[in-house]
């Protein structure tokens, strides 16, 4: 065997070296516990994420109730205001009739029954006695009338005034039922959101994800229609107010609000409505039906979107499969795709 080197022992050595090298990786990795991989805590906030998002959804729902109880309320006001300036104005009419009869009646007391016979026998022809028979035929026959038909209206206004004082009660007691709700609602989103802790980084990814994936469908499915169809709108859209939306981008949510710096779904859209002077509700399942019905393939910039069964979501179409809207607790006024599996419909206001 012919003699090794000086520089095949210097080779040797160093095979060995990283040969041990790698001994003590392997031994190391083999150490590393079971619960440092990563998907294990993805799988957890996978889970998470889906309880908020059921959560999510309970709130828009208890939000959209509240709403819709709340506008009730307030024209079950007006309403009453209105029954009260008409009950106001009965009585004073009423109290006008009822003066000028107190007024003749005494005159009759004093006067005695042949009081209204002196009159008739002052007369000084045929002609005066038949003008002043008729003239008090008149009177009489006028007051008559006066006095029940007040007296109807009366009646009338009371009944009316009892009813929508009572629905005032109901709608306030709704209301209330409304907050407890909410209140128990945010309670335990809060609750939730406290289980993040730690998970933040994972379910933005997850949810960075999933809003990739839909952003990459939305446009093709938008441009080959779904849903119900419509005929072709005959409105012309509205696409000045998408601009008057994006001034609001990064508003938070807050539920039951609507502007000028916090925002619901439906508040959101009814508030950059009312800028182009259009006057929306609301709620989000009544503005379905504040324009006209819009198919999925005839969308247009400014055209509203809605989502859920019941509907307790809304938000404005800008183009390209995309919305903007008010998401949801926790969030703030953002662009998100339409191209959701609880799409319900789409409205030109």
């Amino acid at each position: 065997m012919p003699p090794v080197s000086q520089g095949g022992n210097e080779l040797t050595t160093r095979i060995r070296a990283f040969g041990a090298l790698i001994i003590a990786v392997a031994l190391f990795l083999s150490a590393v516990p079971a619960y440092a991989v990563p998907s294990s805590k993805m799988a957890q906030a996978r889970t998470v994420k889906t309880q908020i998002d059921a959560l999510n959804n309970r709130v828009e729902v208890a939000s959209e109730r509240y709403n819709i109880a709340a506008d009730k309320h307030s024209k079950l006001l007006k309403q009453k205001r209105t029954a009260a300036k008409k009950l106001a104005k009965v009585q004073k009419r009423m109290g006008v009739v009822q003066r000028h009869l107190n007024t003749r009646a005494n005159s009759m007391y004093r006067t005695g029954a042949m009081g209204f016979v002196d009159v008739l026998l002052g007369a000084q022809s045929f002609e005066e006695f038949s003008a002043t028979w008729d003239l008090l035929k008149d009177l009489n026959a006028d007051d008559a009338a006066a006095v029940a038909e007040l007296k109807q209206l009366r009646i009338q206004a009371k009944a009316a005034h009892r009813e929508l004082a009572a629905k005032e009660k109901a709608s306030k007691r709704q209301v209330a039922i409304m907050r407890a709700n909410k209140r128990s609602i945010l309670s335990k989103l809060s609750e939730r959101k406290r289980k993040l802790a730690g998970l933040e980084r994972e379910i933005a990814a997850i949810e960075a994800a999933e809003e990739a994936a839909r952003a990459r469908r939305a446009s093709s499915f938008v441009s080959r229609g779904g849903g119900r169809q419509f005929p072709p709108p005959t409105r012309a859209p509205r696409s000045e107010v998408v601009s008057i939306a994006r001034r609001y981008l990064g508003a938070p949510y807050q539920w039951a609000a609507a502007g000028p710096n916090r925002f619901d779904c439906s508040g959101f859209t009814m508030f950059v409505y009312r800028q182009v002077g259009v006057r929306l509700p609301h709620s989000s399942r009544a503005q379905i039906s504040s324009g006209q019905r819009v198919s999925r393939s005839d969308l247009a910039p400014g055209d509203l979107v809605f989502f859920g069964s019941p509907i307790h979501h809304v938000g404005m179409y800008v183009g390209g499969g995309r919305m903007i809207h008010a998401p949801h607790t926790g969030a703030v006024v953002s662009y998100a795709s339409i191209n959701r599996s609880d799409y319900a419909g789409a409205c030109r206001p």
